[in-house]
């Protein structure tokens, strides 16, 4: 038994769980792993994440520069191996009311949380399984959405005696996020941007956050998608939407969460609903859905699609889970749309001097 089963087995154990069957569950493009527990009728998920397997996150007070130099996480502003990053967010969501995995225990040093199993109803597999069911689901959806946003969550979130600061969504972590296009996707081409090319990308990128200044941010999950969404109808009201994989939540427009949910690269979502969503979101956060709005909203989603297109290339080469790449065909798409907004247009410019393979299928 190597040492880290052995630790499994000792929180299991301690947790009261011990004896229980376990299965893996599929997990995502991280170096967590996930596995459901049965134990005499009652059901949990172990969530297990190595600390030693990921880049460091930030440090408290940790400048830009050396950000950097810790590596991805920290620069992006992902949680990395803090696991008090969820078990916080969680206690916060929860205590607002929304429907997050209650934990029912916890070994934060070693990278092991114990949770409650929201079962199956994943809106992607709900709606597959009955298409009349899409807009309701992404109503709700977009109810809770907007729901987050009129609610007030401090910067500091706690959980028992553990504390964790969710910071700001700044430029060096966006412009980080544009770097998996130019350091992965490019790989795929045998090429590499020089650096008088990529300082003008930088800087359009740079230049087109300013749409992001026009609204009050908000909390922002970061991964609100149709995979990340659980379907709970026996719950009231706002609880009736589960949800995962908010542990590198950060504040930032309004528009980020919802943008993700439209555009999302693991199903397509049926056209006719984006203005229905978006129009519906400003209305429950008390927004305007106007050029502003509408400007925001395109450029996250340009900058969210550039991350996307060196995702499933850096999982499959740094990762070893080729399995992301057959998202690329959907990631070009919506990007190709997404570029026509005027907001963004200097970037579409960009692309088809630089890049000119984005813009093709």
């Amino acid at each position: 038994m190597s040492d880290r089963a052995a630790q499994i087995s000792t929180f299991l154990k301690n947790a009261g769980w011990g004896e229980a069957l376990r299965a893996p569950i599929q997990g995502d493009a991280s170096t967590r792993s996930y596995e459901r527990l049965e134990l005499k009728g009652q059901k949990a998920v172990l969530m297990n994440a190595p600390k030693l397997d990921e880049l460091p996150g930030e440090p408290e007070g940790a400048s830009v520069e050396a950000r950097r130099q810790l590596g991805y996480n920290a620069l992006a502003r992902l949680a990395g191996p803090n696991m008090e990053s969820f078990a916080c967010l969680a206690n916060e969501l929860a205590i607002r009311g929304f429907s997050v995995p209650q934990i029912f225990s916890a070994d934060l040093e070693n990278g092991f949380l114990l949770l409650e199993d929201f079962g199956e109803p994943v809106f992607a597999k709900v709606i597959g399984l009955d298409a009349s069911l899409e807009m309701p689901l992404y109503e709700a959806a977009v109810d809770t959405l907007a729901a987050i946003y009129r609610s007030s969550f401090p910067e500091i979130m706690t959980f028992k005696d553990v504390k964790w600061r969710v910071r700001e969504y700044d430029t060096a972590a966006l412009l980080a996020e544009t770097d998996l296009c130019l350091d992965w996707y490019v790989k795929d081409f045998d090429r590499e941007i020089p650096g008088g090319a990529r300082d003008e990308f930088y800087g359009l990128y740079a230049e087109s956050f300013k749409y992001l200044l026009a609204h009050a941010p908000g909390l922002g999950l970061r991964d609100f998608h149709a995979e990340n969404l659980f379907w709970l109808p026996e719950r009231a009201g706002l609880a009736n939407v589960g949800l995962i994989d908010f542990q590198d939540a950060l504040f930032v427009h309004p528009a980020y969460d919802l943008m993700s949910l439209i555009t999302d690269i693991r199903r397509d979502v049926s056209p006719d609903l984006k203005d229905h969503l978006i129009r519906r979101f400003c209305e429950k956060s008390g927004l305007k859905d106007d050029i502003d709005f509408r400007a925001a909203y395109s450029v996250l989603s340009v900058q969210r699609g550039t991350k996307l297109l060196g995702f499933p290339v850096r999982a499959d080469l740094k990762f070893g889970k080729p399995q992301y790449r057959a998202l690329l065909p959907r990631v070009k798409r919506h990007l190709q749309e997404d570029l026509n907004h005027p907001a963004v247009a200097p970037i579409r410019a960009w692309f088809t001097q630089n890049l000119p393979e984005v813009l093709h299928d």
